[in-house]
């Protein structure tokens, strides 16, 4: 419920804003082990966004490639998941 509270509050703002892409995060690490499916995509676009405006940050966009990979393995989808880990 945080999570998604969290989302809610910075959903508004522009896809350029890190707040919302840290509130994103947030809402994907909620759900990642209770509701891997649904976290999944929420983690993708995050994964995309950071590509997409913050491709200088290596260390983010490894971050949330991590966080996919995570939940690819959660849904048993380890070969998609170990792609993404090298």
């Amino acid at each position: 419920a945080l999570g998604w509270a969290c989302w809610k509050i910075y959903l508004g703002r522009s896809e350029t804003d890190g707040v919302r892409a840290t509130a994103m995060e947030l809402l994907g690490k909620a759900l990642c082990n209770s509701r891997p499916k649904e976290a999944l995509p929420v983690y993708e676009a995050n994964l995309a966004l950071e590509r997409r405006y913050w491709s200088h940050d290596e260390a983010n966009i490894l971050i949330a490639q991590s966080n996919v990979a995570s939940c690819l393995s959660n849904l048993g989808r380890h070969d998609e998941a170990l792609v993404l880990e090298r």
